[in-house]
């Protein structure tokens, strides 16, 4: 063992697999601390390691639909929205607000409605702007709308505060004012380069799969009647009749059948307005589960037999009455109110949750002529709406009725609204004229007689029709017969017919269907690269506001066309740089 370790000792070469000396990298110094190792030269992609979120950001494009009561976001293409944020008074607290836990709160009393009275202060705090502009703080407008969105953003999204292009969609009805606090509220907040605006009824319509429809939106505020055609607005009703009047009568309903100890004296009232006996929520949430509508009154005509008599159906006579139906008056349900001055429980008979909905929409005990144009019943409405369109666009738009906002959760609404529509239809025609003379007319046996006389396959007057034998002629010795004579095909025309649907169109008879909401149609028309209403660029808006808008008809549409591709926006832009609001502008 001496003798070995000696030699060693002495110079001898060790063995290569125990040289750490090899497998050290040649341009290694000789200092022997421990370091770290050196990494690779060789350059290594940033985008392969970078964040999702960094890498999606000029691509995605976030979808937010504004409504009175929420607001819906999420990313184009996305089959629904990724999150719903509602407008409501919690929004509104600061921090310290302690209240509800007071002992107010524990005692069921409602101190949102509590000193505040009247009818517009009952519901505001629920709304993120109303119509009437003349008493409306546009800066709150701004502020509820910068909070919901942040909040939509943190919960729902879960994306960083990079700036990303925005789709917004609106009601067309939106006045001008509440559409410039919106946009700034956007524009200097969250900075997106562009933000496109959308029309809902033109969203919906997209969502539905079809071209032309009406939309019939039973909205809080009010009911709007839009006409669609080939994805442009043809004309617009309203009516005041929405879901905060139904919410109201569901209120004086319940408030009614109060215990006598639980109702609010004359004298607890000094102002001039009167106070509301319970919370909004409360009835609110009442209304969303309990109130229905009732079936329409004209049942189907049974098919009239040829025999003469009618068939007799077997009944048991025994004496025995017959069973009623499930609709009984005679049944009642218990609703606990928690709201009011002491909790309590009211009954009340089931038919009379019908009543809310039959006075908000209805409203059958009153003739047509007591009413004013902006509170007509809704199948008056719509039966106006059809009346006033052209021919050829009123036989698409009745054969594709869209029934859309929240008062469409109400049992046996749309279904009532369709029914009355197409018994107006059918006992008054497509005629504007009505009245007493108008039926005397229309009665009159002289009248009738004057009206269409000719045979509509005669030719015109004084025009005779030519002979069988004059159809052809003779040219140079050679018998041209051009009645028979077969045209030559186009092929031009040929491939034009390629690409269009040869299916018939259905068109002409009343007929209601199903649309995915207008958040989902304006998923899909952002996806789909298709050119938005309007475009409002960041740097414009910033500098000139809603004044450098253009009119709609200054506008070179061809010029204007631009796509949601990668800059697209950015090179319509600078291609043309003449910007308009679309039909918002025109308000």
């Amino acid at each position: 063992m001496s003798g070995l370790s000696s030699g060693t000792a002495a110079g001898t070469t060790p063995l290569p697999h125990r040289s750490v000396a090899n497998i050290r990298s040649p341009h290694t110094s000789g200092n022997t601390n421990p370091s770290t190792p050196s990494s690779s030269s060789r350059p290594i992609p940033s985008s392969t390691f970078g964040s999702p979120s960094s890498l999606r950001a000029d691509e995605d494009i976030l979808i937010l639909e504004l409504g009175t009561r929420k607001l819906q976001i999420g990313f184009a293409g996305d089959a629904c929205p990724r999150g719903t944020v509602w407008f409501t008074p919690s929004q509104l607290r600061r921090v310290g607000d302690f209240r509800d836990w007071s002992s107010e709160s524990k005692s069921n009393v409602d101190w949102k409605t509590k000193k505040v009275t009247g009818e517009k202060w009952w519901s505001r705090d629920h709304e993120l702007w109303e119509y009437d502009v003349r008493e409306v703080d546009l800066g709150l407008i701004g502020d509820k709308v910068d909070r919901a969105l942040r909040e939509a953003l943190t919960k729902y999204m879960l994306i960083d505060s990079r700036p990303r292009r925005m789709v917004g969609v609106l009601p067309s009805g939106l006045p001008l004012p509440m559409l410039s606090a919106v946009l700034d509220s956007l524009f200097s907040r969250f900075q997106p380069p562009a933000i496109s605006l959308l029309s809902s009824p033109v969203a919906l319509t997209v969502g539905a799969g079809v071209r032309s429809s009406l939309i019939v939106d039973l909205g809080w505020r009010e009911t709007v009647v839009t006409s669609v055609y080939e994805f442009r607005e043809v004309s617009t009703n309203r009516s005041v009749r929405g879901g905060r009047l139904l919410v109201e009568q569901t209120h004086k309903l319940l408030a009614k059948h109060l215990p006598e100890n639980q109702k609010k004296k004359a004298n607890d009232n000094a102002g001039e307005t009167e106070d509301y006996e319970l919370s909004f929520d409360e009835c609110n949430d009442i209304t969303t589960r309990m109130v229905w509508c009732k079936p329409h009154l004209s049942s189907p005509k049974a098919p009239k037999s040829s025999d003469g008599l009618p068939t007799l159906h077997e009944q048991d006579e025994s004496g025995v009455a017959p069973v009623e139906s499930s609709t009984d008056t005679s049944k009642t349900v218990r609703i606990p109110l928690l709201s009011c001055r002491s909790p309590t429980t009211i009954e009340l008979p089931w038919e009379a949750l019908a009543e809310p909905s039959e006075n908000t929409f209805f409203d059958s005990q009153y003739t047509e002529s007591s009413f004013d144009d902006h509170e007509l019943p809704l199948p008056l409405l719509v039966y106006r709406s059809l009346l006033q369109l052209p021919l050829d666009v009123r036989a698409l738009c009745m054969s594709r009725i869209i029934f859309t906002g929240g008062c469409t959760n109400v049992l046996g609404l749309r279904g009532r609204i369709f029914g009355e529509v197409s018994k107006l239809v059918e006992e008054r025609g497509w005629d504007g004229v009505q009245g007493k003379g108008a039926d005397q007319m229309r009665a009159n046996p002289k009248l009738k007689g004057k009206r269409g006389s000719r045979p509509a396959n005669s030719g015109p007057s004084g025009v005779d029709s030519p002979s069988e034998g004059a159809s052809g002629q003779e040219q140079d010795g050679v018998w041209h017969d051009a009645a028979n004579t077969a045209h030559d095909e186009c092929p031009v025309e040929e491939q034009l017919k390629r690409g269009q649907d040869k299916r018939p169109r259905v068109q002409g008879k009343m007929r209601a269907i199903e649309s995915v909401g207008a958040w989902s149609g304006a998923s899909l028309i952002a996806h789909l690269k298709a050119a938005p209403v309007s475009t409002v660029e960041r740097e414009a808006w910033l500098q000139y506001g809603a004044v450098g808008a253009s009119k709609p008809s200054e506008v070179d549409q061809k010029s204007a066309r631009q796509s949601f591709g990668p800059g697209g926006l950015m090179r319509g832009s600078a291609a043309s740089n003449s910007w308009t609001l679309g039909v918002w502008g025109m308000n």
